[in-house]
């Protein structure tokens, strides 16, 4: 019996920087390594600001493919007939304009973290993405990892019983005080600071155990409590906190911290059950192995048993997300049953409720949509 061949999906890939080449690294990675046949991606265009520049990405990280067409502007990559969905790797201040720019032209898109400046931009993309009939992700790549997915299943199957506290931190110490002021974790015009760059991951935890949970039946947080710390440097915030409170038939808080001038903690999230606690072991957007303890009694905090998982694949993890893209696009969804619409409208509200709170406004001009 003959065998279906994989779909063979082609991607463009939007701005020349570290994450863009982690990404095309990873969609190079025989899709075999992961148990995954029926998929296979393809790099078929490249955008940057000049054909050089898009020239040496694909040397660099693609191998020299000379299939790979280097364009000298994103709006060739747009408009490529070949390419089926568009990755968008740009800072966090370019993506609306980037993806709508996508969307206009008709191309689905994964879009990078923070998905936008803010909710309202993220709104007018969905209603795009909606009319045009174009499936829409953000590149949460995190909730797509194998770990994550068992992480969701022991949450969830009843032994450790209801959440009610989780904590979870990224940190990374950027040595703001002798990197330019231009750098994206500074510059308040790229989206600068801890929040847009660090706390989608350990929001997407927050997400995962709290959100998710079947017991909280689709609830936002009640209450969303914050405070940022600002850098004198370039006004940024250097470190952010910020309390969810779930205040309906699930009855949890998650509280988050992030900063940019502090290694991450160990471990990074921790998930708190009356039977038992969750430990996920840094760096939270890659987790490798995560720890479940169970007490002798609900509420004790007397732990008799331990269960140690860890987790190996061929990549760096953002094939997973790749993945996911394919197949939704192949079955013509517009948005991930995973990673939707909903989730990622909560990280933005979340975010812009946050800013508020703590008094961080981008420079004018920054914001596209307000």
């Amino acid at each position: 019996m003959a065998t279906e061949q994989p779909l063979e999906f082609k991607w463009g890939i939007i701005s020349t920087g570290n994450i863009a080449a982690a990404f095309v690294k990873d969609l190079l990675v025989d899709p075999k390594t992961r148990d995954v046949h029926d998929i296979v991606h393809k790099v078929a265009a490249v955008g940057s600001r000049t054909v050089d520049k898009a020239k040496e990405f694909i040397d660099t990280h693609a191998n020299g493919d000379p299939t790979i067409k280097a364009l000298g502007s994103y709006a060739e990559v747009f408009a490529d007939t070949e390419v089926n969905a568009v990755y968008i790797g740009t800072p966090h201040t370019l993506h609306y304009e980037n993806a709508h720019a996508a969307l206009t032209a008709g191309k689905h898109v994964l879009c990078e973290k923070a998905v936008t400046s803010n909710a309202a931009e993220l709104r007018d993309l969905l209603k795009l993405a909606k009319e045009k009939n174009l499936f829409f992700m953000e590149a949460l790549w995190t909730r797509f990892q194998p770990l994550t997915k068992e992480v969701k299943k022991i949450a969830e199957e009843g032994t450790l019983g209801e959440p009610v506290i989780l904590h979870a931190d990224l940190s990374g110490d950027f040595d703001i005080e002798h990197i330019s002021k231009n750098h994206r974790i500074l510059d308040p015009r790229l989206g600068g600071g801890a929040l847009l760059d660090l706390g989608p991951y350990p929001m997407i935890w927050a997400v995962l155990a709290l959100y998710e949970n079947p017991l909280n039946q689709n609830n936002r947080p009640a209450n969303i409590s914050a405070s940022m710390l600002k850098t004198p440097l370039t006004g940024v915030d250097m470190a952010t906190s910020f309390t969810l409170t779930f205040d309906g038939p699930l009855k949890a808080q998650a509280i988050l911290t992030c900063s940019i001038t502090l290694p991450p903690p160990n471990p990074g999230v921790i998930i708190r059950y009356r039977n038992g606690n969750i430990l996920i072991q840094p760096p939270i957007y890659r987790p490798k192995s995560f720890t479940v303890q169970y007490f002798d009694k609900p509420g004790s905090g007397v732990v008799v048993r331990e269960e140690t998982r860890t987790f190996q694949y061929v990549g760096g993890g953002w094939h997973f997300e790749a993945d996911e893209v394919a197949r939704c696009v192949r079955d013509g969804k517009i948005e991930s049953d995973t990673w939707g619409w909903e989730k990622s409208l909560l990280l933005m509200d979340t975010f812009d409720e946050v800013r508020r709170q703590g008094h961080y406004e981008f420079p004018a001009g920054v914001e596209k949509v307000l």
